[in-house]
């Protein structure tokens, strides 16, 4: 069995999706927030629902219900932590939250993990946002990342921290993905893609931020889902047994140009309303890939034009426009 945290997230739905094809019992959590949409969350648990799947309703910060876990389903033998207080700029309004979801919940996911008895393996998402506003592109594993431009991003940075520490002292082997700009069909409301998209149908104006001067490592869903299933199935054997991965679609796009490609698959030009960078936010993200191609045989394929495609074909039909 694994366990899929964040299993009604845009992620965590399609990897859960994805070990449920391949045949793996899989036991979801997600406390369900109205962070945004909650519908959205729930329609998203129904495309997994079957025998093979379970759901528990948990805050992963709440330590008793989580630890209770290990005695209720003692099989689990892997861990894809995707649950997370997610998004740069709330970080600014609500502070609390990405200690308590992103650090609090990394520490009980971990504990949790040390009282599993058949358990292999811990996969987390981490965030290309570790690496700061750094200039030195693409972002690669060597790049400092002790910088960072948000708390949302030392949260992440922080986990992995916590991902070492364990792993030197309990020996949990344990892999952290610092994921980059991830689209498609089911994403989040509150990214730039379904924002985007609303605003182009509704002929409302789009905020696009430092003026357009804007470069994205977008990376289509499927492509980032394989990486994550390519990764649990990788245990690492080193001492101690952490690795950390970039998983990017390895090409960094102007934003400009992604909306062009959204104005062509929508049929509608879009109104752009220029304005200055974001408190937290970064110019460019880019993803050097080499290790994760080497270790894990990681090879994003979808580009833009057949992603965008695909994620307002299901735009369309969800939202019904």
């Amino acid at each position: 069995m694994i366990l899929v945290t964040g299993a009604a997230g845009f992620i965590g739905m399609s990897v859960a999706r994805a070990l449920l094809d391949r045949d793996e019992d899989v036991l979801g959590v997600d406390n369900l927030n109205d962070y945004y949409d909650v519908g959205l969350k729930q329609a998203r648990l129904q495309q997994l629902a079957g025998e093979r799947f379970t759901f528990r309703k948990l805050d992963i910060s709440d330590r008793e219900p989580m630890l209770a876990l290990a005695k209720d389903f003692p099989r689990i033998s892997g861990i894809v932590h995707l649950a997370a207080q997610a998004g740069v700029r709330y970080s600014l309004e609500n502070p609390y939250a990405y200690v308590q979801a992103n650090v609090m919940g990394q520490v009980v996911m971990m504990e949790l993990a040390r009282t599993l008895p058949a358990l292999k393996h811990f996969v987390y998402a981490s965030s290309s946002s570790v690496y700061g506003a750094g200039d030195t592109l693409p972002f690669s594993l060597d790049n400092n990342a002790d910088r960072p431009s948000s708390l949302y991003a030392a949260t992440k940075r922080m986990d992995e921290l916590i991902g070492h520490a364990y792993a030197h002292l309990y020996g949990i082997a344990a892999t952290g993905l610092r994921l980059f700009t991830v689209y498609g069909p089911w994403g989040r409301p509150d990214m730039a893609p379904t924002l985007f998209a609303k605003a182009i149908c509704a002929g409302q104006p789009i905020r696009v931020f430092n003026h357009g001067q804007m470069w994205r490592d977008f990376t289509y869903i499927d492509d980032i889902t394989g990486g994550i299933i390519r990764a649990l199935d990788k245990v690492p054997n080193d001492a101690p047994p952490h690795r950390l991965y970039n998983l990017g679609n390895s090409k960094s796009e102007k934003l400009t140009d992604f909306i062009s490609m959204l104005e062509n698959a929508l049929g509608k030009k879009a109104v752009m309303k220029m304005e200055p960078m974001q408190p937290g936010d970064v110019p460019a993200t880019y993803a050097d890939i080499e290790t994760a191609r080497r270790d894990l045989g990681f090879a994003p394929a979808t580009t833009l034009a057949a992603g965008i495609p695909k994620f307002t074909s299901w735009f369309r039909g969800y939202y019904k426009v």
